[in-house]
């Protein structure tokens, strides 16, 4: 008769676990939005086109996406504190050379370097609280895990308008190192070392087919407007590069398939729960939002309102707040009655609180024309994080607990990388329309050649030269150029700019409509039995010996 197996000794209190994987996880989120209130400040100082700009948002979360599920695996294979604390080292050290960058190549590849130290640390967080906190005590901490993420997705602006405004750009950056040597010791004394699934081997061929799919498909969104939809390399056409990587995936995706009885990087068993699948695209579809929403409204509102960094980020701030004060309840509620119907109501207001920006967004706009969408958005921010997490991790086994964990975090990435990729390809779509006809329009009291030089140069922004830069409404003009030329410049730019941002953010809302509607299919927990409450309690246990055993080895 075999000894019943103990239960996992852990040396420090789960929460306090928490505290440090939050902290980490707080920087790495943080990166992924603080950059986009530095935009204007980058692109005036390091000369960076908005094609340029979005590479250098872009670059990091791509990577960011396309590692997330083998750092996930590679978690499993050596252990997540381990992962934790190399991906941790990395991503402080590349945000420092970030910092160093003196053109928008340089700042790019910095930027890839963050992006693979992210992508290490990030899965470990969930596959981590997964197995020290019990189903019944997940709710709450993926409350707080959730309220994180929600305070780093918006308070990144605040945090960025500052630094930027009194410190420079690249303070955006270093910012990170006191963060990462205080998450560095914390984790490297608290965290436990666990050791799961010893036996995984990598999937080399999947990391690369994914990495090569979702490398051609954005940057065919990026660089589509640029090359005009036309010829890229050589007689290459953007259609056929985006086109190429969509038939990457799904190669991906039947290699994954055929593979299923050995070592895929997406163990196909996690989708056998319904909930956990539709999960998925709800927590792209919300990155899409968000990620879309971001990046106009940053420039919307220094470019064209002419706010500073600073003024920007605290037009943001009542997100942050909002998201703060929800987010735990949301939790609590989860935990009672499932995250169903939070969630669907968090969805639908999101699409709200976006269509009131929307006819928030014009030139005569002050910013707190824009306050009630901003606080009906953080509301969501709140609403949707834990119990999204609780619903998508409630049935999930500890030994997958990486895998599940790596992968929806792959998809909220890819989510925003898609988002950020799609909303910019059609920002600069409308651009080119909205620019040229306001240039025509407004500009016919000026003399001919100055008429003709005034239009070739918005016609020449409308193609991807555009420079959104915080001068001059996103032009430079030459000395001696006349005040009324330069007036004229920005009422131009804040008409069209406006004008395409309202058209852009209805991509968004249409995403965030869709993932709501099929929130409607996830199966809402029951409420248990006397009955189903001891069965989740022997199961419960079981889990607990397999874990131990699996740690006893």
């Amino acid at each position: 008769m075999t000894e019943p197996a103990k239960p996992i000794e852990q040396k420090h209190s789960p929460w306090l676990v928490l505290s440090v994987l939050c902290l980490g996880f707080f920087m790495i989120l943080l990166d992924t939005t603080i950059v986009n209130i530095a935009i204007p400040a980058i692109s005036d100082h390091l000369h960076a086109s908005l094609s340029q700009i979005l590479w250098i948002l872009n670059a990091y979360v791509l990577v960011y996406a396309v590692l997330l599920i083998t750092a996930g695996r590679l978690g499993d294979l050596y252990g997540p504190k381990q992962l934790f604390l190399v991906g941790l080292v990395i991503f402080t050290l590349a945000s420092v050379a970030c910092g160093f960058a003196h053109n928008p190549t340089q700042l790019i590849v910095f930027r890839i370097i963050q992006g693979l130290g992210g992508a290490l640390l990030t899965p470990q967080t969930l596959s981590v609280l997964t197995v020290i906190f019990p189903p019944e005590k997940r709710g709450a901490a993926f409350g707080i895990w959730g309220a994180t993420a929600g305070i780093a997705t918006v308070a990144g602006p605040v945090i960025g308008g500052w630094l930027v405004t009194d410190f420079g750009w690249q303070w955006i950056f270093y910012v990170n190192v006191p963060v990462g040597i205080v998450a560095l010791v914390g984790a490297a004394y608290l965290m436990p070392n666990l050791k799961l699934n010893r036996r995984h081997r990598l999937d080399w061929l999947g990391t690369v087919l994914a990495s090569g799919g979702l490398f051609l498909i954005t940057y065919g969104l990026i660089e589509g407007q640029p090359h005009d939809w036309g010829k890229v390399w050589g007689a290459v056409t953007i259609p056929e590069v985006i086109a190429a990587g969509v038939v990457l995936m799904v190669v991906f995706l039947f290699q994954q398939r055929a593979q299923r009885g050995g070592e895929p990087l997406i163990p196909f068993e996690i989708f056998h729960d319904r909930n956990y699948s539709i999960m998925n695209y709800v927590v792209g579809s919300i990155a899409f939002g968000m990620f879309g929403l971001f990046l106009p409204l940053t420039i919307f509102l220094q470019s064209v309102l002419d706010l500073s960094a600073l003024q920007a980020g605290l037009t943001t701030a009542p997100m942050s707040v909002v998201s703060m004060f929800v987010a735990p309840v949301a939790g609590r509620l989860a935990d009672r009655i499932g995250g169903k119907w939070i969630l669907f109501a968090g969805l639908s207001l999101f699409s709200l609180g976006m269509g009131i920006l929307i006819a928030s967004s014009h030139l005569n706009t002050t910013r707190w024309h824009l306050l009630p969408g901003l606080i009906v958005a953080g509301v969501v921010m709140g609403l949707t994080f834990a119990p999204l997490q609780t619903v998508a991790m409630h049935n999930v086994e500890p030994r997958m607990a990486g895998a599940a964990s790596g992968f929806i975090n792959t998809t909220r990435q890819l989510g925003g990388v898609i988002g950020s990729a799609a909303v910019g390809a059609l920002l600069q779509a409308q651009l080119a329309t909205k620019l040229n006809a306001a240039a025509a329009a407004d500009s016919g009291a000026l003399p001919e050649p100055q008429r003709s030089a005034f239009l070739a140069k918005f016609h020449d922004a409308a193609t991807g030269n555009l420079d959104i830069g915080s001068t001059a409404g996103g032009f430079k003009f030459p000395e001696g150029t006349p005040e009324q030329i330069k007036q004229l410049a920005r009422t131009v730019f804040g008409q069209g700019f406006a004008g395409a941002m309202r058209v852009t953010l209805w991509l968004p809302i249409a995403v965030l409509a869709v993932g709501a509607l099929s929130v409607l299919l996830v199966k809402q927990r029951r409420k248990p039995k006397l009955d189903d409450l001891n069965g989740e309690k022997g199961l419960l246990e079981a889990d607990t010996a397999r874990v131990a055993d699996v740690l006893a080895e």
